[in-house]
């Protein structure tokens, strides 16, 4: 690993529409009179167009010792829809009812949403030949997109940007780091990349599907022959997998999933501590064991927990309205994934490589608090420039279900000008970072 990419902060945490002809400039941007919103699309290859979404922080301080930061917000799924999901279900301006959130992450930064991959949301092909089959081709346009916005914008480039991702958004991030630092080292991006956080993230599937029965043995939702039913499907998964049989992979994991609903009776796989049962989502639990299509399960998920109102109708109504520059034969959908991981960490020890894993590894926790309040919230193990987050009382949306630890972990992350140290207990002195 090269010395220069080794500085770059790196975090981890606990969680198609076809046009026939559509003709637009390279980029267009659009937006607020006072340029606290600005939108639009680039064309980050001919007739494939992605469209972003940048939100000013009425907070921004501009301190030149301490830059204003703003996060790129990578939503999972795939197929999930960041300006759509991210943005109104988690973590930006407004919620889906249109009322102002209390915990968005403008408080401290500013935030860029994007419908990634092409064929997400907004975002959008003319020709399906054009969708992206691989995490580097969608890592090419999202850095396209990067380049267009950031190369010819000053104020951006003064800005450190953080690549946040949530779920299957870690692996675009992943790819994405990497793509940036080396347009940045070519001199082809004017950037300044602050770090990579990945929320949760559904990097390693294989690894995952074969925590699923044991974790859920250790906390009693499954039985020990649950578990020894689990852990035989997931060995099969394991055998498709080595032969290349990804698309049959994926099938038995929904059977999988299904399986494991059946026999724990309807636990939550976006929060395993909870009982799909006892919220309005519940009868996800069921759609899911009737095989019911799944398209629609992960913002699903999060409007029953976050609104009542359905996100597809906001995005395809009132938002479209108001953007203006969406195609009318564009409406925006989301495809999802399930998703829940052990939070041990101990894959860190397994699969990284890096010469400071050693002491990261013996460098011990620290706890965590937000405000004023005395119960610890989560715990940080940090080395240099690698941290891990495990945020206590949440599950797969960390922002949802702890939406102040969250707002308060991202401002130490980003060094956010308006971030409190506070809810750290003066523990930074003490950890090694």
């Amino acid at each position: 690993m090269e010395k220069s990419f080794s500085l770059l902060p790196f975090y981890l945490l606990y969680l198609l529409c076809c046009i026939s002809s559509f003709h637009i400039k390279l980029v267009s941007a659009f937006g607020n009179v006072d340029g606290s919103e600005q939108w639009g699309y680039v064309q980050v290859r001919p007739k494939a167009h992605m469209f972003w979404w940048l939100y000013r922080s009425p907070q921004r301080v501009d301190n030149a010792s301490t830059p204003w930061p703003t996060v790129l917000w990578l939503q999972g799924g795939p197929g999930g829809s960041g300006v759509g999901i991210g943005n109104f279900q988690e973590i930006g301006l407004l919620d889906t009812s249109l009322k102002p959130r209390n915990s968005t992450w403008l408080q401290k930064e500013d935030l860029l949403f994007v419908d990634n991959p092409v064929g997400t949301g907004y975002s959008f092909v003319e020709d399906e030949k054009l969708l992206v089959k691989t995490d580097w081709e969608a890592a090419t346009d999202l850095t396209t997109l990067l380049k267009k916005l950031y190369n010819e914008n000053e104020s951006l480039q003064r800005s450190p940007l953080f690549i946040v991702a949530e779920s299957y958004g870690g692996k675009f991030a992943v790819t994405l780091g990497l793509s940036v630092v080396k347009a940045i080292k070519a001199g082809t991006l004017k950037l300044k990349l602050g770090g990579v956080v990945l929320g949760d993230s559904w990097i390693s599937p294989e690894d995952f599907i074969f925590s699923w029965g044991p974790l859920l043995l250790d906390v009693s939702r499954l039985g020990i022959n649950d578990a020894n039913r689990s852990n035989s499907v997931a060995e099969g998964i394991g055998r498709q997998l080595a032969k290349g049989q990804y698309y049959e992979a994926t099938i038995t994991c929904q059977d999988l999933q299904n399986q494991i609903l059946r026999d724990s009776h309807g636990v939550d796989f976006y929060n395993f501590l909870r009982d799909a049962g006892s919220y309005p989502i519940s009868g996800m639990a069921v759609a899911l064991s009737d095989k019911i299509d799944m398209k629609k399960g992960y913002s699903m998920y999060l409007s029953s927990n976050a609104s009542s109102v359905d996100l597809a109708s906001l995005m395809n109504g009132v938002i479209k309205e108001k953007i203006k520059i969406i195609p009318k034969n564009v409406s925006s959908i989301d495809t999802f994934s399930l998703a829940s991981t052990s939070s041990d960490g101990s894959f860190i020890s397994c699969f990284l490589r890096w010469e400071g894993l050693e002491y990261f590894t013996t460098s011990g926790r620290y706890a965590l608090y937000c405000d004023n309040n005395e119960d610890t919230k989560a715990y940080i193990e940090s080395y240099q420039n690698l941290r891990f987050y495990w945020i206590l009382g949440a599950g797969h949306f960390v922002p949802l279900d702890q939406p102040c630890m969250a707002l308060k972990m991202l401002g130490d992350i980003t060094q956010s000008p308006a971030a409190s140290s506070s809810y750290m207990k003066d523990i930074n002195e003490e950890t090694r970072c």
